[in-house]
């Protein structure tokens, strides 16, 4: 490992920490993330994490706070870091190529399939409180259902 690629792993481990510390797994791997796709049932919120003011300040926040709101929890909570665990962010994102890529930003998967997707246009910018608000709104209809 170069020593820009070992600067950049130690930078990153707080903003790691701040979603498994509410209990996400990482997903380092692009064969953690087909493992984790193809034994999955029930409901995956993905967050693609990312080292920019938004994910900080907006998404990483926001998350955390919605999961202690929601009626029932998803399944599942996964992450990749984007522009750090490339492999792994690909991967998740080949399973819904059907919205652009963008990071930071929260995927809800049911049964391996997009239920819903927020992009970084619909963090960055905005109040943590309403994208909290709003991530509480879909997870309490996904999981319902």
């Amino acid at each position: 490992m170069n020593a820009y690629d070992e600067y950049m792993k130690e930078i990153v481990k707080p903003m790691r920490s701040e979603l498994v510390n509410v209990g996400f797994k990482e997903l380092t791997t692009a064969d953690m993330v087909n493992e984790h796709m193809e034994k999955s049932q029930g409901t995956s919120l993905v967050v693609i994490n990312s080292v920019c003011g938004c994910a900080a300040g907006l998404a990483r926040p926001a998350v955390a706070e919605a999961l202690l709101e929601v009626n029932q929890k998803p399944d599942h909570l996964v992450t990749v870091f984007a522009g750090q665990d490339q492999e792994a962010t690909y991967q998740m994102r080949a399973f819904f190529e059907e919205v652009p890529a963008s990071s930071p930003s929260i995927a809800i998967l049911k049964d391996g399939q997009l239920s819903y997707f927020i992009p970084r246009e619909q963090i960055e910018g905005y109040p943590m409180e309403q994208i909290k608000n709003h991530l509480v709104e879909v997870l309490n209809q996904v999981t319902a259902s």
